[in-house]
């Protein structure tokens, strides 16, 4: 039989390269997975880290304020605070509804109860930025943000204190606080709490007037009787519904009762003038002389309670302003003279100098003085004016006299617009 014949060194067999081809293909593929998954594995990896349990949806609950404020003033209490710009959940608060407003006895409300007002959403808002930037700039959000703090939007109210049970002559205190709710009528919680006192304020003063003197500006009003009945406690009423009161009103304390004059120039802030305390009389007045002549002035007074120290936690006063009185309007239009020269007196000099007679006199106190006129006449003439110019000191040396005569003399006083004084009583001298 004949022997095959041995393929020859370093050739291929054809009849193997079929397997050969496949184990290639194979390996090239593993190489080919191997670094795709190591460039897939990171990825993988990444994902996996940041997942985590799915958070709940937003409740869109605003964030209750923390900075609200009361003033009162008359009966009325104006509130105002900062709008929320957050979630409780620290989200961007988008949908703000009504603001409930809440009113009650207790020192620290810690829920509203029946709210005695609600403001509806962005009513009465304000900013701390110009018009044109609020418009067009949205504001920052989250603590985070520096500016957060600078460009707060605020929102007011105004209460009537003593509306549903609430007395005048009650002692002690109503804590008000807010409610912000979102558009859906839910809210977080109420804001922190403030405290007004209930203690009642004379009502504005009526018939306020001014006129012009040579001493100022008098300003004069008619003050509301002062009862003699001191602010009762609401346990001193039985039957009553209580008023909001502290948790342990102190004795009873009766109020005192002022009125401040204030004065502002045409676009000016108004300015305390002074204080006039309710002690019985009902037609009360004021003499401003720090007035400027040939200025005009704006007034109007303002009716003040006082209660005692003991009326607060702190022991120191507690002061309510009442309503304004009409603002009156005043030119301070100088027409009116110094006062008059006294005390005048006339007196020859000694021998031995020229013939002269000296005149001396009290000085006037007018501030816009500005200085004397001296007047001389003989038996049978006119008055004639010796001084070219005003004279400054309550002082005088006339030298153009004669032997043997005798001369009157008077002196009146001059201000800075030229109103002059009616003439001083007479002082005569003769000359030997």
């Amino acid at each position: 039989m004949p022997q095959e014949s041995a393929a020859p060194t370093g050739c291929l067999d054809s009849r193997r390269l079929p397997q050969l081809l496949l184990l290639v293909f194979f390996f090239c593929m593993k190489i080919f997975t191997g670094k795709l998954l190591l460039g897939i594995t990171p990825l993988v990896l990444v994902g996996c880290a940041a997942m985590g349990p799915p958070r709940p949806p937003s409740l869109e609950l605003p964030k209750p304020p923390a900075d609200l404020r009361a003033a009162r003033k008359g009966d009325k209490v104006v509130l105002t605070w900062s709008v929320p710009t957050l979630t409780t959940d620290h989200q961007t608060a988008r949908s703000l509804g009504a603001t409930r407003i809440c009113r009650g006895s207790e020192p620290v409300l810690k829920e509203c109860g029946t709210p005695v007002g609600e403001a509806a959403p962005g009513a009465h808002t304000s900013s701390s930025l110009p018009e044109p930037e609020r418009a067009s700039r949205p504001l920052p959000h989250g603590p985070g943000s520096k500016a957060s703090t600078k460009q707060k939007v605020a929102a007011s109210y105004t209460d009537n204190l003593f509306s549903g049970s609430v007395r005048a002559e009650t002692f002690g205190f109503a804590s008000y606080a807010v409610e912000v709710l979102n558009a859906n009528g839910r809210g977080a919680g109420v804001s922190n709490s403030v405290r007004v006192p209930l203690a009642r304020t004379l009502p504005a003063a009526a018939d306020f007037s001014a006129r012009v003197t040579g001493q100022g500006v008098v300003l004069s009003w008619g003050a509301a009787p002062v009862s003699a009945q001191p602010l009762v406690t609401p346990q001193d009423r039985t039957g009553e519904s209580p008023a909001p009161t502290q948790a342990a009103a102190p004795a009873r304390t009766a109020a005192s009762y002022l009125y401040r004059v204030y004065r502002r120039i045409e676009g000016g802030k108004a300015n305390l003038v002074g204080e006039v305390p309710v002690v019985g009389e009902t037609n009360l007045s004021l003499t401003d002389s720090s007035i400027e002549w040939e200025q005009t002035y704006y007034y109007h007074v303002e009716a003040v309670t006082v209660l005692a120290g003991d009326d607060a936690a702190d022991h120191k006063k507690i002061e309510i302003e009442g309503d304004d009185s009409a603002e009156v309007k005043v030119f301070a239009h100088d027409v009116f003279p110094p006062a008059v020269p006294a005390e005048l007196q006339a007196v020859f000099s000694g021998p031995g100098q020229s013939p002269a007679i000296d005149l001396v006199w009290a000085p006037v106190a007018d501030l816009d003085l500005a200085g004397y006129n001296v007047y001389r006449h003989e038996a049978g003439s006119a008055a004639v004016k010796l001084n070219r110019d005003p004279v400054k000191t309550p002082a005088y040396r006339d030298g153009k006299v004669a032997a043997g005569k005798s001369y009157s003399y008077a002196v009146s006083a001059v201000d800075v617009r030229g109103n002059e004084s009616a003439p001083s009583e007479e002082a005569g001298e003769r000359v030997p």
